[in-house]
């Protein structure tokens, strides 16, 4: 049932308008139907002289004329119940020059490439009083003669024009017209329909978007989808899935294989089959599933083979590059703090298997220089010079020693024989007191400065600065011991003059023999306990 119910109809033909809640009457003879002009109370004629009268459950207008548009109203009645209904008729002349009214047409689609169909609308009430097929005349823009395209047919019975090959120039408006007789006098019907044609899709050959003839790696015991889709422009093309040359199926009843279709833009379709492997199988992995599609007459065919996973390295990776990062952690930790244990048991372990060392020039392994005190030798700092390093470096650990003061000739310039002796040795050891008052203006601190100065100058001389005391301030220092402690550090003493303190073994004497060269150890000659 129409829910606005609008006829048209070319003003001097008859037309006849159907009530739409009644759509077959010949199904319905327990109903009274009546018409009604719009507004009005009295009934529409019956009488079928009148040029508007109702007959046959039909509103008639034999013919339409202009004043005729508007709305009308058809009333059924079945027992109690009561049912209005109204339509709209609207009665139009042709466009000037035309055999139509663009507005007033009828709406028809086909498809080229294949046989489209014409079909002359709303003729069945119009036959003859003789209940004849009417003959309907057809032009194409007003203009006879188009059926002499040998594509177009006359469909007999059926009040149509067949178009085979239907193509995109067959566009256009139609216009049928027949000749209906009504008490003796005869009336044009003609009907105009403004075919639309439409590309047909492409006929394109199937083609597979899923699988590729691949393999997929699944862990045995897991669940997967296995899935095949095709895009084509053919409709109706549905693959599927064999294994064992059998329908999946056969091979395993719990893989139910599932059919689908999709339309997509362009004229395309997507198309495919799946089936669902709960759990995966050793025997899943001996076969390849195959995926078919009937193409014509070939048969289209890929393939997708299940296999285990390479045994993951990925763990063993991690865990091996966090263990190596751990390893050189831990071992930059260890060797911070035994650094000078680990390189003096090197030294130890393997001088032996040491090529032939080469000579560098070089007499002494160490300059000492010391603060003197001018009134007497019995301060700290003499002893440590003149006995305790001697005792350590040279009697138990092998070094050749200069220690100004012990070594040098009376008489010698200082300056001179500070520089030529620092020349001849590896390292400057400088062994320093916290009291200023302790080192001599005029003659240790200019030989201080020079001993430093060439250490500094020097390729292959490092200095070695040993505290006999906690020194807060180094303000007093000179710019060299400064720049020494604060690059190098310095090493602080903090034994007695007893027996123990003169171990090599002790840690103090450790440091000291790090920064030391690399020399053979020589035989001891005995600890002393110092007086």
């Amino acid at each position: 049932e129409c829910i606005i119910c609008d006829y048209f109809v070319l003003v001097g033909e008859p037309t006849a308008i159907r009530c739409p809640i009644i759509t077959f009457p010949a199904l319905h003879s327990d109903y009274n139907l009546t018409w009604y002009e719009n507004g009005s109370i009295t009934p529409v004629t019956t009488e079928r002289h009148a040029r508007i009268h109702q007959r046959g459950g039909l509103l008639w207008f034999i013919p339409a004329r202009l004043e005729d548009s508007g709305h009308y109203e058809c009333d059924v009645r079945r027992f109690n119940h009561s049912s209005r209904k109204s339509i709209h008729l609207t009665v139009f002349k042709n466009d000037n020059g035309l055999c139509f009214n663009g507005r007033m047409k009828f709406e028809q689609k086909v498809m080229t490439t294949n046989t489209g169909k014409i079909i002359c609308p709303d003729l069945e009430d119009f036959r003859d009083e003789d209940n004849s097929e009417p003959e309907v005349h057809w032009n194409k823009e007003c203009k006879p003669g188009f059926l002499e395209d040998k594509r177009l047919l006359l469909a007999k019975g059926e009040n149509a024009i067949l178009i085979l090959n239907v193509t995109v120039q067959d566009r256009g408006n139609y216009t049928c017209r027949m000749v209906y007789t009504h008490m003796g006098k005869q009336y044009n019907v003609s009907r105009t329909v403004s075919l639309e044609v439409k590309e047909s899709p492409r006929q394109i050959r199937p083609e597979f978007i899923y699988p590729k003839n691949n393999t997929i790696e699944v862990d045995l015991g897991t669940h997967v989808v296995m899935e095949c889709n095709i895009s084509s422009g053919i409709n109706g093309l549905i693959p599927f899935w064999t294994v064992n040359d059998e329908d999946v199926d056969s091979f395993d009843s719990t893989y139910k294989e599932q059919f689908y279709e999709e339309g997509m833009p362009h004229g395309l379709a997507v198309s495919g089959t799946k089936f669902n492997i709960s759990k995966v199988k050793v025997k899943d992995y001996a076969y390849k599933f195959f995926c078919h599609v009937m193409y014509g007459s070939q048969q289209i065919t890929v393939y997708i083979k299940l296999e285990r996973p390479a045994p993951s390295i990925q763990g063993y990776l991690i865990g091996g590059g966090i263990s190596l990062v751990f390893l050189a952690f831990f071992t930059l930790f260890v060797y911070k703090i035994f650094k000078v244990d680990i390189v003096l048991w090197y030294r130890n372990s393997c001088y032996p298997f040491l090529g032939k060392e080469v000579s560098d020039g070089k007499i002494y392994d160490a300059y000492v220089l010391y603060p003197k005190n001018r009134m007497s030798c019995l301060y700290s700092s003499d002893i440590f010079a003149l006995k305790i390093l001697p005792e350590v470096l040279e009697r138990q650990c092998g070094y050749n020693l200069f220690i100004f003061g012990r070594d040098d000739l009376p008489g010698e310039a200082v300056i001179s024989v500070a520089d030529e002796k620092i020349r001849q040795s590896r390292r400057v050891i400088v062994v320093l007191v916290p009291e200023p008052s302790f080192y001599s203006i005029l003659e240790d601190a200019s030989e201080k400065q020079l001993a430093v100065y060439n250490a500094l100058t020097h390729d292959g001389i490092k200095v070695i600065l040993i505290e006999l005391e906690k020194i807060q301030d180094y303000a007093s220092m000179p710019e060299s011991i400064k720049y020494i402690k604060q690059k190098h550090g310095a090493i602080r003493w903090k034994g007695d003059f007893s027996e123990n303190s003169c171990s090599a073994s002790t840690r103090f004497w450790k440091k000291v023999l790090y920064h030391m060269p690399s020399r053979k150890n020589a035989s001891p000659s005995g600890l002393h306990l110092l007086p």
